[in-house]
């Protein structure tokens, strides 16, 4: 999802209490709200993928899959909507947001992207909980994953390649992720097959 321009300052209160019945959803960033803005088809394709194995790999354990409705929560310094959250043994009372994601997956597009690679990944990687960040171009094959276990070094999978999601012991084909997303590389690939 796209985010705008900042709205004004808010504090942690007034925003938690502001989103319950604001019609938009907005992120918060050291007191400033960024209104989100729609995903493209791809997009939402992508993360129907992912949810659909997640959710049905996590079946009977202690872990939730989450779409960008719930929140992560860094403090009193950030609330995001991340595209996925997996949350394993969530101890917050709170029922619109986790603080203990163990990954976090963003579907990246052009009004997103920097703050995605930058502000995010560097604030989500100061959670404890959080084991891998991963990062999905939707105009592209390329699926980069972050990873606590690698000191946060950046991994790249294409078409045709297995990821494997070790905080859940999941692999996971890159072609599934890509299934029904119409993008050239993809196109590519499987005319290629």
């Amino acid at each position: 999802m796209s985010s705008s321009q900042s709205i004004g300052f808010i504090t942690v209160a007034d925003y938690l209490q502001s989103e319950l019945t604001s019609e938009t959803k907005h992120e918060y960033l050291e007191g400033q709200l960024y209104a989100m803005a729609g995903a493209s088809k791809n997009h939402q394709r992508i993360i129907s993928n992912l949810v659909r194995v997640f959710s049905g790999h996590l079946r009977n354990t202690p872990c939730d899959t989450f779409t960008s409705d719930i929140k992560v929560r860094i403090g009193d310094l950030a609330f995001f909507y991340p595209d996925i959250i997996v949350a394993c043994e969530d101890n917050t009372d709170n029922n619109y947001y986790t603080e203990s994601p163990v990954i976090i997956v963003e579907v990246l597009s052009k009004s997103t992207r920097r703050k995605d690679e930058t502000t995010k990944r560097r604030l989500y990687q100061t959670m404890p909980s959080l084991q891998e960040y991963v990062l999905i171009e939707q105009d592209i094959v390329d699926i980069e994953i972050c990873r606590r276990s690698q000191s946060w070094q950046s991994e790249h999978y294409f078409m045709g390649d297995e990821i494997i999601f070790a905080a859940i012991d999941l692999t996971m084909s890159v072609n599934e992720i890509y299934e029904r997303v119409v993008n050239e590389d993809v196109s590519t690939f499987f005319d290629n097959v």
